[in-house]
């Protein structure tokens, strides 16, 4: 029997897919022989291109994606920017405009639908391990400039697809620390979907919230893990797009620091570091993205400083997706 899609108020009257790893709709599956071979078309590409045209300037304005991505140039992409490059080019609803599908459809389009797929690969089975050493505690997902939170649901569809049993009874809450409130609302949503009816998570206890939080200001995070005292539950932490890929050093240390101090022995974290890679600064000199490329190295010392160290890595055009465990 064919699966379902589910779909999400997406507010104004509109609704939107939600995203499903498990989904055919969704799944993506790319020979790396094939991946490393469209990278290197994009780098040649973006070498060849010079400045843009009014026109396509014009032409991205008219473009919901184009918009997002333009606004994010020098800053940030925001959360629903982000979840709508997630849906693929096929997935697009009558609002699309030849150019959103172009973009949808584009090299860094793919790469970022990648990157869920592999954090929430990174997720579950962390997560699997975690109530596999303790089983029937309370689930945390905290998900650190989460936007949307896609992440986090997605470990738990995977989680319910391959083995059902395992979330039955379970308490679980997703929370998203983030500056963004539009991402985290339409999160909210696509759980609350998810949850109805017929849905994929009818019969998983999981909720959503969101709280304000700039990484920036690590002792604001300390005054949310007290009040989700997660030291007695098994705590997935994600941050995809978001604080490795952003975040500065300082930032990212004492972020670590504090969820090594106020976390179970068991936690861990996911995340995407931005890549040191030709693909990385093709694709900044394209968007202006205010990201900050690492190699593993750079990375991994960072981690070690804060007392975690890297369990799993998968290897990107533009990313490393990794799991951290304590030291």
């Amino acid at each position: 029997m064919p699966q379902t899609r589910v779909y999400a108020d997406a507010g104004n009257g509109s609704t939107l897919p939600v995203v499903d790893v498990t989904h055919p709709d969704f799944m993506i599956e790319v020979d790396q022989v094939d991946l490393e071979a469209m990278c290197r078309q994009f780098v040649d590409d973006s070498a060849a291109r010079h400045e843009v045209l009014p026109s396509v300037r014009e032409a991205l304005q008219r473009s919901t994606l184009g918009r997002g991505l333009m606004t994010a140039s020098g800053a940030f992409l925001n959360g629903m920017t982000t979840y709508l490059l997630k849906l693929g080019p096929a997935n697009l609803g009558d609002w699309a405009t030849p150019v959103d599908r172009k973009i949808a459809a584009s090299f860094p389009a793919l790469a970022t639908r990648l990157r869920l797929q592999d954090m929430a690969r990174l997720l579950a089975d962390g997560t699997l391990n975690a109530l596999a050493r303790i089983p029937r505690r309370p689930l945390r997902f905290i998900n650190i400039g989460g936007g949307t939170a896609a992440d986090s649901w997605n470990a738990l569809l995977r989680l319910n697809a391959e083995q059902p049993a395992l979330l039955r009874g379970q308490s679980i809450t997703i929370t998203v620390l983030d500056i963004d409130r539009d991402g985290a609302a339409f999160g909210a949503s696509a759980v609350k979907a998810l949850r109805a009816a017929d849905g994929p998570l009818e019969a998983v206890d999981v909720s959503l919230d969101h709280t304000e939080y700039d990484w920036c200001d690590p002792g604001r995070l300390a005054e949310a893990l007290i009040d989700l005292a997660p030291s007695g539950s098994a705590c997935a932490v994600s941050s995809e797009g978001g604080l490795f890929e952003y975040g500065s050093d300082a930032a990212i240390h004492a972020n670590l620091e504090s969820l090594r101090a106020l976390t179970a022995d068991d936690a861990f974290v996911v995340g995407s570091v931005t890549r040191d890679s030709d693909a990385t600064r093709a694709a900044q000199r394209g968007s202006g993205a205010a990201t900050r490329p690492r190699t593993l190295a750079q990375f991994n010392s960072l981690c070690d400083r804060a007392g975690w160290q890297i369990q799993r890595v998968i290897e990107r055009p533009f990313s490393y997706d990794v799991r951290l465990v304590k030291r």
